[in-house]
């Protein structure tokens, strides 16, 4: 309830940070670093919406106004850590967390790290151009080989909670297959005026939201890989990741607030003091470890939708493994039973692809009952932070250096 209220609370701080950027004709500001890259304008020009030098790494960019690149840091950080840049034939040995065990290591996650693609010049609105600075949402999704795939987004524009959506404009989709190093143009796609499109991934059409198949052949293979969404009219982008995994694929589910943020209010608190959330200590690193031994990240967060960019960068900035990351549909987010009611849904939708994560990461009697009805198993992989799951079980963790050792010494599961 108290997350609720200050989500709506901030509001007024968040207006006092975006005023400057938020008149008509001023350029659209976008937020750098992993998985969300907005870029304001036809001069490119981005800023991190979680914290600065923090919002950074890996599986995204920021690009500066004069279309150099910035490599956030928290990419440079798992390259030193995990072993980062997808370059690895075999399971490596090096040395992990747990007071200096030898452990082995699958190949890493790539980086996804190269420069946003040139986009061209604006091209004339369909429609007339919106007002106030680019809030949009890109919807990161696994999808199971051979399985339709499609590229969703949510397109708005304007302060959060009082934005207004891009309806009936284009925008063009670029693909990073295999997180390389050159991107190819899928194709350009329409803004939804109104919910006329069938949902798709567990997501309702509405105004602002964009639908794009990806045609059969252009499909993307087994792997990570990165698609960058630009606005025609302004060329202000935000970005998707789309991981393409086997049935039975290995990973792990967390929550973020209060589990790997100090607190559950933490962000909300951040947005009007523009400082980044601290993260719990060692809780980076124990996610690493994992990651490390096979298990793909897949972040679950109540948080609204429109915080989903300010999520990867500071998970990014921190240096949590690049992976998955749903916020739920809504721009007031979800608390209580209503939160617990989005992640059991959103798992539903994981298990019908075969895919059950193996370890859960929570700080909440919600995040235990989602947890119990997606079949984590056992119960000593519900992993819960400062939290004693009474009901099913779980078990609980004070600090997640206690989990440094056991993670190091894990058997590989690399797909």
């Amino acid at each position: 309830m108290i997350r609720s209220v200050l989500f709506l609370l901030f509001v007024a701080g968040v207006a006092a940070v975006l005023s400057a950027c938020a008149a008509p004709g001023a350029a659209p500001q976008g937020s750098g670093g992993a998985g969300g890259v907005s870029s304001g304008g036809a001069g490119g020009q981005s800023s991190s919406a979680s914290g600065g030098a923090d919002a950074s790494g890996s599986g995204g960019v920021s690009t500066g106004s004069d279309g150099a690149v910035n490599a956030g840091a928290g990419g440079a950080a798992m390259a030193a850590d995990a072993g980062a840049g997808g370059s690895d034939a075999a399971p490596t040995v090096d040395t992990a967390g747990g007071g200096g065990t030898s452990s082995a290591r699958c190949p890493a996650v790539p980086r996804c790290d190269a420069g946003a693609p040139d986009p061209g010049a604006a091209r004339a609105w369909r429609h007339q151009a919106p007002s106030g600075a680019a809030n949009h949402s890109g919807r990161d999704l696994f999808v199971n080989p051979g399985a339709p795939q499609w590229v969703i987004a949510n397109f708005r524009y304007g302060l959060p909670l009082l934005d207004a959506a891009l309806s009936d404009e284009e925008v063009d989709i670029y693909l990073l297959r295999g997180c390389g190093a050159t991107w190819e143009k899928l194709g350009t796609a329409l803004t939804s005026a109104a919910a006329a499109h069938a949902s798709e991934e567990g997501v309702d059409d509405a105004a602002g939201r964009l639908f794009f198949s990806v045609p059969s052949e252009k499909m993307m293979a087994p792997g990570r890989h990165r698609l960058r969404l630009v606005v025609a009219g302004d060329l202000s982008a935000v970005e998707v990741f789309i991981e393409v995994l086997p049935s039975g694929a290995p990973l792990f589910v967390a929550d973020v607030d209060g589990t790997l943020t100090t607190s559950e209010n933490a962000q909300a608190i951040a947005l009007f003091t523009g400082a980044p959330p601290d993260a719990n200590q060692d809780a980076a690193q124990a996610l690493t470890l994992l990651a490390q031994k096979g298990y793909r990240p897949f972040y679950l967060t109540a948080r609204p939708e429109w915080l989903s960019v300010t999520t990867h960068d500071w998970l990014a900035g921190k240096g949590f493994p690049p992976g998955i990351v749903h916020t739920t549909l809504t721009s007031g987010g979800a608390s209580g039973a209503a939160a617990g009611t989005f992640k059991t849904d959103d798992l539903k939708l994981l298990a019908a692809k075969g895919m059950i994560p193996a370890f859960g990461f929570g700080n909440t009697s919600t995040d235990a009952d989602a947890y119990n009805s997606a079949g984590i198993e056992p119960l000593s992989n519900r992993i819960f932070y400062q939290f004693t799951d009474t009901a099913w079980k779980g078990r609980r963790v004070d600090d997640y250096g206690s989990l440094l050792a056991e993670f190091s010494t894990l058997p590989l599961v690399c797909r």
